[in-house]
């Protein structure tokens, strides 16, 4: 009787995840490129008409905001964070946070850099909680100062009309209260934000403990927005916006300080109204406000979109997140 040999069955392909990751950012661009192809149109040009030497100012601005997230973000943590990696991580969490509802993309990139890192995860979680507070701290702080600074720097009756008061504070009270309730009855939930807040205590404890961290941690965080705001003002001073630089900097701050309580991704959409009406309550007129708008998001969203999500892709391809 002959033997009948059997072939070896072959393993199941498996699913290149990795490499469907890769590729993902660059689809979610395209969709939201096509999604708003007549914004960058306009945006464009806007940027045809204006004074370049502002614009390359502009452009300086943008990319120091990516240094001032680094640093900030290394003053979070007590660890060392490699440099390069960091900084490059900064820039792919650009795009991916306006490829997510706000927030969320660069927190869950930052968060998977420090991971990879050797932080764990919960001090990684706690270090980003620590750099959401001091970023939102620095961005309310300054705020406040700019406002007793130049009170008339906004006209704040025509920027949150007396009928939209009412309907805001009674959604944050809501959501505050629904919070409270929650973590009030659910025990596993009130456990988790214990849990959470031992941790982020002890590890703001250590890092303040450390001058050169306050220094990259309080300094990065005031840094970041004064970035952001220059970045408006000299789009502002590109396209003859008669505004004075100081109001266009309470503008900004105030803009982006009320849209971080809309979700959308990456603040597309809500960024550019808030903007506009703010600078519109600084005293611009619509007409230039619009275009300056529409010019600054083109330099600081739509411009660095492809390569920041290109060095998503190979970020993720040399599992650096």
């Amino acid at each position: 009787m002959t033997a009948v040999s059997v072939s070896p069955a072959r393993p199941p392909r498996r699913l290149p995840v990795r490499q469907i990751l890769c590729l993902l950012p660059l689809v979610l661009v395209a969709v939201v490129a096509v999604q708003h192809r007549s914004v960058l149109a306009e945006g464009f040009g806007h940027l045809r008409q204006a004074e370049w030497p502002w614009l390359l100012a502009a452009v300086g601005a943008t990319c120091l905001t990516w240094v001032a997230a680094a640093v900030t973000r290394q003053g979070a943590v007590v660890q060392r964070l490699p440099g390069r990696r960091l900084l490059a991580t900064q820039f792919a969490a650009g795009a991916a946070n306006h490829l997510l509802p706000t927030g969320l993309g660069a927190s869950a990139v930052n968060l998977r850099f420090m991971t990879v890192c050797g932080v764990p995860l919960a001090r990684s979680s706690a270090a980003l909680g620590l750099y959401l507070l001091a970023e939102g701290v620095a961005r309310v702080g300054l705020l406040t100062v700019l406002l007793l600074l130049f009170p008339d720097a906004l006209r704040l009756g025509s920027l949150l009309p007396d009928a939209a008061l009412g309907p805001l504070l009674g959604g944050l009270a809501a959501v505050v209260l629904l919070a409270a309730v929650v973590l009030v009855l659910v025990r596993r939930v009130r456990s988790a934000v214990c849990s959470f807040l031992r941790t982020a205590l002890s590890e703001a404890r250590s890092v303040h403990c450390r001058p050169s961290r306050v220094l990259a941690l309080w300094g990065g965080s005031l840094a970041f927005p004064v970035l952001q705001a220059a970045g408006l003002a000299a789009v502002g001073q590109a396209l003859g916006l008669s505004v004075p630089v100081t109001h266009m900097v309470v503008a900004y701050l105030a803009a982006t300080v009320a849209v971080a309580l809309i979700p959308t991704p990456g603040g597309i959409g809500s960024v550019e109204a808030a903007l506009v009406v703010a600078l519109v309550a600084a005293g611009g007129p619509v007409a230039v406000a619009t275009a300056v708008v529409l010019a600054y998001r083109i330099i600081t969203v739509w411009l660095p979109l492809v390569p920041g999500a290109l060095t998503l892709g190979a970020l993720v391809r040399m599992k650096v997140i």
